[in-house]
């Protein structure tokens, strides 16, 4: 089962996959060298397919939940 993120929450880079996904209106795919394990990105949006919009500094790709972790912090009212 895919993992769920926040619009608008920051996401981690894990793993790389073989290729990246620009998130265009036509995607293009990319070597995985545009993104790099462990930068840091922000969810834009829930595509099809179990993809997620991510813009990092160089742009944004469409990565599936198993190459990223979120990194944002519950607050305290969160928890409660």
């Amino acid at each position: 089962m895919s993992q769920e993120f926040a619009i608008g929450s920051k996401v981690r880079v894990v793993a790389l996959p073989p290729f990246v996904k620009t998130a265009e209106p036509m995607p293009m795919l990319r070597p995985p060298d545009v993104i790099h394990i462990g930068e840091e990105g922000i969810v834009l949006d829930r595509r099809p397919g179990g993809y997620w919009g991510i813009r990092f500094t160089r742009g944004a790709f469409l990565l599936d939940s198993q190459y990223i972790e979120s990194i944002d912090k519950p607050t305290e009212s969160d928890s409660k």
